[in-house]
């Protein structure tokens, strides 16, 4: 195998690195397109029971709502009858177009775990022994961490702004007639920032590790974390208290559990000095 393909080592040049990138970037890329083309090729399961599932009132999500607030005595706000709006696509090439980006999407969200492990074999050869041995499951984490994320973005993001949205109405006068590309937009937002959201605790360890956060910094900024929290929930789901608590409680265990880690990682490194 050429220079250019192997991962990059401590010794190569600035320009040697590059090729390294770029190789590394290609494979990933590729992984992405092989995902893409499979999820291309299944649209019926695509489209009709993943993308369109938060539309129906029989959703997982739905029934759970309803029968929580059953069980707490609550009225049946959250059981629905119907959503009150439709789909439609008011361009050309609008349903082709949502065809190959709902594609790319669910190719990338597939191959996350492989795009991940090049990522890692591009930044190994700079840690140290010690360093890729603590984190050693990387891949393993940050993919679980994703997919979490990407579950709950669509089983708890996406319908409850579905559900919002879909039923909102400032006048009898006006019907609820959403474009393809603007109901694809809101699930593809949802599961991609709630994804990498919930890699929090992968950033806090890296930024540990070089030095940038520290667990007593973490704790001083706990108040102003809370309020980016607020703030991020605010811009993901709809503009309701309870879509708001919901979102908000996973990113704060989040944080308190990158906390954890911050202090594992520098016990760790304090002992081996």
């Amino acid at each position: 195998m050429s220079t250019s393909q192997e991962s990059a080592t401590p010794n190569m040049s600035f320009l040697s690195h590059l090729e390294a990138l770029r190789w590394h970037l290609i494979r990933a890329t590729l992984a992405i397109i092989l995902c893409g083309f499979a999820a291309f090729i299944a649209k019926g399961f695509i489209f009709d029971t993943i993308i369109f599932g938060p539309k129906k009132v029989d959703f997982f999500t739905y029934r759970m709502l309803c029968k929580l607030s059953q069980l707490f005595g609550m009225e049946d706000g959250f059981c629905l009858e119907k959503l009150p709006f439709i789909i439609q696509s008011r361009t050309m090439a609008g349903q082709f177009s949502a065809h190959i980006w709902t594609a790319i999407t669910a190719g990338f969200i597939i191959a996350f775990p492989y795009v991940i492990f090049e990522f890692w074999r591009f930044i190994k050869p700079a840690m140290h022994e010690n360093e890729q041995k603590t984190a050693k499951g990387f891949i393993f984490a940050s993919s679980i961490l994703f997919f979490i994320g990407v579950l709950f973005g669509y089983y708890v993001i996406a319908p409850l702004s579905i559900n919002f949205l879909g039923s909102y109405n400032v006048s009898a006068e006006v019907l609820n007639e959403f474009d393809l590309s603007s109901y694809i937009a809101l699930i593809r937002s949802s599961v991609l920032a709630s994804g990498f959201i919930f890699e929090l605790p992968i950033i806090i360890f890296f930024l540990t590790k070089v030095g940038v956060v520290t667990p007593e910094i973490l704790r001083k900024y706990r108040k102003f974390s809370l309020v980016g929290v607020l703030i991020v929930a605010a811009v993901i789901t709809p503009p309701d208290v309870a879509s708001q608590i919901i979102v908000t409680i996973p990113v704060l265990i989040l944080y308190e559990i990158s906390i954890f880690i911050s202090k594992a990682v520098i016990k760790k490194e304090v002992k081996l000095q």
